[in-house]
């Protein structure tokens, strides 16, 4: 069976995408067959594509089929369940969890990202985490390093384990160069999360360089 994680962030704008191809990179770079899905997507340009999707298609080994890779997309950038009331759709956990399938079969790593933070709203009965719960896969966590950063993460990691769910490692994701106390924030997230840290992704590199300072999750 290959493997497969949930990617998600401690909020929206933390870099989830830029880490989610980098560990495609870091996967192919290894020898593994890595596709990533963005099940949920929302703003589109236009052509009628959505950013975080071409860049995850890029990233990717193969390339699979839109309704498999992005089975939602929602033309404006707002939240994901204002949008979807707004188009008269309901997400359909059970259609995103055959994508993830299918995606199995092709690809030995597979990179499932989510949208926005973890428990943010898909419709009025269901959220991010209750996908994460269903898809039943290990987490790994998006940390933006910014003021606050911990306190989200650990509210983070609370959410994730009260779902039963293993958070299988973290990523500190450098969002602007100049961030006061980063090395104390650093060794702070460290010490408080349950889980390995999986690398320290400095501020503008590449995903392609970015997965040089990542370790896939175990």
């Amino acid at each position: 069976m290959s493997y497969a994680c949930f990617l998600t962030g401690t909020d929206t704008e933390v870099g989830k995408t830029h880490i989610a191809c980098a560990l495609l990179h870091r996967a192919r770079s290894a020898g593994h067959v890595a596709v990533g899905l963005k099940p949920v997507a929302a703003g589109t340009d236009a052509t009628g594509a959505n950013d975080d999707v071409v860049r995850i298609r890029a990233a990717s080994s193969r390339q699979l089929p839109d309704a498999v890779v992005n089975p939602y997309c929602f033309a404006p950038a707002i939240a994901p369940h204002i949008a979807a009331a707004d188009a008269g759709v309901v997400i359909d956990f059970a259609r995103i969890a055959a994508t993830v399938d299918t995606a199995r079969t092709a690809a030995d790593f597979v990179v499932v990202e989510g949208a926005g933070g973890f428990c943010v709203p898909f419709g009025v009965d269901r959220n991010a985490a209750d996908l994460a719960r269903q898809l039943a896969l290990p987490v790994v966590l998006v940390v933006g390093m910014r003021l606050g950063c911990i306190n989200h993460a650990l509210l983070s990691a609370e959410a994730i384990a009260a779902r039963g769910l293993p958070l299988a490692g973290w990523v500190a994701n450098r969002l602007a160069p100049g961030m006061q106390r980063f090395a104390e924030n650093l060794a702070t997230l460290e010490q408080l999360l349950p889980a390995p840290c999986l690398g320290v992704v400095p501020w503008g590199t590449s995903p392609a360089d970015a997965a040089a300072c990542l370790d896939l999750p175990a």
